[in-house]
């Protein structure tokens, strides 16, 4: 993949990963999908290859993708669900065309048909986002720690404690901005000593 673009980053949820296309919502934006065939390419990356993605499919896709975060969000702030995003979601998930196939290892994966378009790909992202939002799987949705993050992800970690999207990212960032604070502290309480 080009360097001049962002790097994905991925997790094991295919709906909250897709919401980690936007990055630092509350801070400095990160917009890693910000031409169609950067979508196309998460999407292979993610299991759903498609051969093509036009402006107004890529439009279609930031539609979804804040429409999953919106209902994450609230569904981990435990609120109200809305309306507008989960009608966002039920049309992209009813307009989807895709088989869920099981592996020889014993998991089931997506498949498009070689003719499936984004229109597909996005309807079994919105499909796993549902599956996610109404509490199916084990785990839990929870917002990143982050202040400037405030991603949704979903949380199997044993104690559902989990405080960061990704621990590579902001939860590093957060640690050493906790070790800067705290040796500024120290060395402005430290006497001199001859």
């Amino acid at each position: 993949m080009p360097s001049e673009f962002p790097d994905f980053r991925l997790g094991s949820v295919l709906a909250t990963s897709f919401t980690g296309t936007l990055s630092e919502r509350h801070g400095t934006s990160v917009e890693r999908i910000p031409v169609p065939h950067r979508l196309v390419d998460w999407l292979a990356v993610s299991g759903l290859a498609v051969d093509a993605c036009t402006l107004d499919q890529l439009e279609l896709a930031r539609e979804l993708r804040e429409s999953i975060h919106a209902a994450a969000t609230a569904a981990a702030l435990q609120d109200a669900l809305p309306a507008s995003a989960l009608r966002v979601i039920n049309d992209r998930s009813a307009q989807g065309r895709a088989a869920a196939v099981l592996t020889p290892e014993g998991q089931r994966r997506w498949r498009l048909d070689p003719a499936s378009g984004v229109e597909d790909a996005l309807g079994v992202i919105a499909a796993d986002a549902i599956s996610v939002i109404a509490g199916e799987r084990d785990g839990r949705l929870a917002l990143c720690a982050s202040p400037t993050c405030r991603a949704a992800f979903f949380d199997t970690s044993q104690s559902r404690t989990r405080k960061w999207c990704d621990m590579n990212t902001c939860g590093n960032r957060q640690k050493k901005a906790r070790f800067h604070a705290s040796r500024g502290r120290n060395s402005t309480a430290q006497p001199n000593t001859p």
